[in-house]
Formats: C-alpha cells, sequence, structure tokens
C-alpha cells in the first residue's frame, strides 16, 4: 500500500503493483462498492502480469479507512452507504491524483467496475491525463451520456443484469460515438460477471472481456515496453 494526496489535499491509501521486468504503462484500477478487497487486488495484479504499473486507489477513505467488505447482506448496505457518503468530484480527484502519480512512466488509462465502471466514464470525460477507459458494468453510465469521453472508451455489460435493463443498454448503444466508444454486452452474464469469488462470477465472459480489454490497453496504452520503474 501507497500513499498519495489530492489536489484538495485529501491523502488516502492505494493498492500498487508494480511489474517486475517491464512496463507497458500506467492503470488506474478503480474498485467496486466493496474496497479495495482481495477480489481488486487480484485484478491489479493481473494488470501488473500483463505489463501494467497499477495503482488501485480506496476511494472510501474519505469515509471510512481499510474498507474490505463481503458482497451480501450488511456488507453490501454498508458499501452502498459509503458510497452515498462520498461526493463524485471527490473520488475523481483521488483518481486524478493516482494519474498523475502514473504519469511520469507513460500512458496512463483506467478500468474500473460497477462503481468503478460509473467513473472510469466520468474520468474519462472530465479529467486529463488518460490516453483510455475501460468501465465494466457501470450503472450510472446511461444517465451520464451527455458527458463525451476525451479518450478511447470500452464498455462492457452483461444481459442479465437486473441493475442496468435492456432499455439502459440500447440508450447506450444509441448514443454513444462509435468511433469513440466501443459497446460489447454478454450472454448468460449479469451484473459483476468478471467478480471471480462471487456467485456472479460467468467464466467465459470474464475470459472473453478480459482478452478485448487487453488488446484495448495495448492499443492505446502501450505496446512498447519499457524498463520497469521503482515502486513510489
Amino acid at each position: 500500500m501507497i500513499s498519495l494526496t489530492a489536489r484538495d489535499g485529501h491523502s488516502f491509501s492505494a493498492y500498487e503493483k508494480v511489474p517486475t521486468e517491464r512496463v507497458r504503462g500506467g492503470l488506474v484500477v478503480v474498485q467496486e462498492i466493496f474496497g479495495v478487497n482481495a477480489h481488486i487486488r487480484r485484478v491489479a495484479d493481473g494488470y501488473a502480469a500483463d505489463g501494467y504499473r497499477v495503482i488501485a486507489p480506496a476511494l472510501f477513505d474519505r469515509a471510512e479507512r481499510d474498507v474490505e467488505l463481503g458482497y451480501e447482506g450488511p456488507d453490501r448496505q454498508r458499501g452502498v452507504g459509503l458510497m452515498q457518503a462520498i461526493d463524485i468530484d471527490d473520488m475523481l480527484a483521488d483518481i486524478a491524483a493516482c494519474v498523475a502519480a502514473l504519469a511520469p512512466g507513460g500512458k496512463v488509462g483506467i478500468v474500473g467496475y460497477c462503481l468503478g465502471g460509473s467513473l472510469a466514464w466520468l474520468a474519462a470525460a472530465r479529467l486529463g491525463g488518460l490516453s483510455a477507459a475501460v468501465g465494466y458494468y457501470g450503472g450510472m453510465i446511461a444517465k451520464r451520456l451527455d458527458e463525451a469521453p476525451k479518450c478511447p472508451v470500452l464498455l462492457h455489460f452483461g444481459e442479465d443484469d437486473p441493475s442496468i435493463p435492456p432499455a439502459d443498454l440500447e440508450r447506450i448503444r444509441t448514443l454513444v460515438d462509435p468511433a469513440r466508444v466501443q459497446v460489447f454486452s454478454y450472454q448468460d452474464a449479469g451484473h459483476a460477471f468478471n467478480r471471480d469469488d462471487g456467485e456472479s462470477f460467468r467464466g467465459e465472459p470474464a475470459r472473453v472481456a478480459r482478452e478485448r480489454t487487453i488488446a484495448f490497453l495495448r492499443e492505446h496504452v502501450g505496446r512498447r515496453i519499457a524498463a520497469a520503474a521503482g515502486s513510489r
């Protein structure tokens, strides 16, 4: 874990993973409502193994530190409450600090899941310094389509996601600029189909989505492999 400071002076923790040999670029990995838990750390480790220096910010530090939650019952309710307690602009400020920390090493991308998927979309629209954004099942995106991304975007959705109805998915497909935004949906997959330690996990959709994500990141963030940077 490392410590970073946002532009408003807020100091927050983040999980950092640096490739041991070579670096393609930087990547911000943005949490679900359950904190920077074991699943998000594994996701970060996976992208580091693909050659990206990864920072996963603890966005809930503004309300409560060291948050790691389970997926059901009181933990889910607690996660929703923490999300609602923090202004989206403050979360984006923390993400911007991560982008700034990664920028000296080259191009920077962002990948987010659930809450993080929505924040990846908003970061692409509101923040500078990003070369690519990937959002998994971001529930706020359909209502934020008036915010145009400044970088290429890749979006993944499960077709059986009760929290993102077909009408929202159709709205996204209809209103985004296909030259700027790629949208994929997956049959027999619901919300959080990439979460490998929960009942929602669907192996084949998760595999295909990850392959598309890696190809997208290599196109827009980095094919070139540079010498590994030291940990900050």
